[in-house]
């Protein structure tokens, strides 16, 4: 994950400083909005690479002398039956639709979206490997 780190935070540094140069030249508040989500994306990302890499330390993708065989057993946890991706996709959509509907159909969109999104964040949060 360490090279996908420095990838994500290389693209980072680009947005970065494209936003501040496109602030700076245009004065244009959308464009430099845009440009700020996006560097804040990306360093999200790479943020989320290195901590990994420091968790797990080098995979077996990252090694010059390692052999197909060490990438081989488990890679994670993956839970079976969970009714949370469903209920997440259907206050997702119910959110989209209170955008065009009005702020009450949104408000329960993102209140029910918000529940399954922690649902699937804590369903085996005492799951130990």
């Amino acid at each position: 994950m360490k090279a996908e780190a420095l990838l994500f935070g290389g693209v980072a540094l680009f947005f970065g400083g494209s936003a501040l140069l496109y602030g700076a030249w245009s004065r244009d508040p959308a464009g430099t909005a845009v440009l700020i989500v996006a560097f804040g994306m990306a360093a999200l990302v790479s943020f989320f690479c290195a901590v990994q890499y420091r968790r797990r330390g080098r995979r077996p993708q990252d090694r010059g002398d390692s052999e197909v065989a060490d990438g081989a057993g488990s890679l994670e946890f993956f839970p079976p039956h969970s009714p949370w991706p469903v209920i997440t996709a259907l206050g997702f959509a119910v959110a989209c639709t209170g955008v065009v509907y009005g702020l009450w159909l949104f408000l329960i969109g993102a209140g029910v979206l918000a529940r399954g999104v922690l649902g699937m964040v804590f369903q085996y949060a005492t799951h130990r490997r």
